[in-house]
This record gives C-alpha cells, sequence and structure tokens, in this order.
C-alpha cells in the first residue's frame, strides 16, 4: 500500500469530499445504509489491511471500559495497570492510546491482542454500520487514514442521490 500516495489523494480530494459529505447529511436517504454496505463489502473484497495498518499506525481507538477489562484480563493486570500503562484521557474525555503506532500492532502489521481488540478496531472504518448517516463525519475524516475508506468514497460519488 503506497500511503504517500493515498495521502497525496485524501488531500487533492478534501474539498469535494466534505461537499459531498455535507451533502449526504443534508439527504434523508433511507437507503444510504445500503448503498454504504454494499459498496463497503466491494472495495473490501479487494483490500489488503495488512497491507496498509494505517488506522494502527496513526490513530487510536476509543476505549471503553469493556474494552478495558477485556485486555486487562488478556494481560493478566488490573484494568487499572492497563489504563497507567497504555491509555490516556483525550480532549473529548475518552481514554485513547498513549501513543501511536498502537504498541499492539507487530512489524508485520499483524494485532498482537486481535481476538480482544477494542470494538471500535473490530468495527473499522465503520462503512458498514446501520445508520450511517450519523457517522459521516467520522467517515469524512477516516478518507485521510484508510485508503479503503477513500475508495468507497470515490465509489459512492458516482451515485445520484
Amino acid at each position: 500500500m503506497d500511503l504517500i500516495k493515498h495521502n497525496h489523494k485524501a488531500q487533492a480530494l478534501k474539498k469535494e469530499n466534505r461537499i459531498f459529505f455535507d451533502k449526504l447529511k443534508r439527504l434523508t436517504y433511507r437507503n444510504l445504509d445500503t448503498y454504504f454496505q454494499e459498496v463497503h463489502e466491494q472495495v473490501f473484497e479487494k483490500t489488503d489491511c495488512l497491507s496498509c495498518a494505517n488506522c494502527c499506525k496513526t490513530t487510536s481507538p476509543i476505549f471503553y471500559n469493556r474494552d478495558v477489562e477485556r485486555l486487562a484480563k488478556h494481560f493478566k493486570i488490573k484494568p487499572g495497570d492497563f489504563i497507567e500503562r497504555y491509555l490516556k484521557i483525550d480532549e473529548d474525555k475518552d481514554y485513547v492510546l498513549r501513543q501511536a503506532p498502537c504498541p499492539f500492532l507487530g512489524t508485520d502489521n499483524y494485532c498482537s491482542v486481535y481476538e480482544n481488540r477494542p470494538n471500535a478496531c473490530r468495527e473499522y472504518p465503520h462503512t458498514d454500520r446501520k445508520k450511517i448517516s450519523q457517522l459521516l463525519d467520522l467517515t469524512y475524516k477516516n478518507t485521510f487514514v484508510c485508503p479503503a475508506v477513500l475508495e468507497i468514497t470515490e465509489q459512492l460519488k458516482k451515485i445520484k442521490f
């Protein structure tokens, strides 16, 4: 995966994509979830996340209490110790990783805690979720992180909403 090329393309399409997502937010389109889900499936049939892992290298998921408890159990430590070692509170008062890249990401782009990863990691990039209209700002932001989200956006722009 050529992340430099992706970054250039995402920046070049920044204004166009902002306009597109703002347009989608104004629509009360019943089938928006269906369109997103269909295009998500098409794009991810051709996507190898392990060749990229940019999400794990550059961003942090939100860690909810159940995520902290699951990972603390995985490491056989107390939840408070897990928080102290790996997490911080961000400007939105959410627990996020202290560092990027993710400390659980291997040099081979495999996740060392995959079976116990946070829910936000399980659902990323969130483009196949229900009520996608509530996640359009996040999806726009993810065009800068995830090449697949940028491709999903490009495919969706071909649909006449």
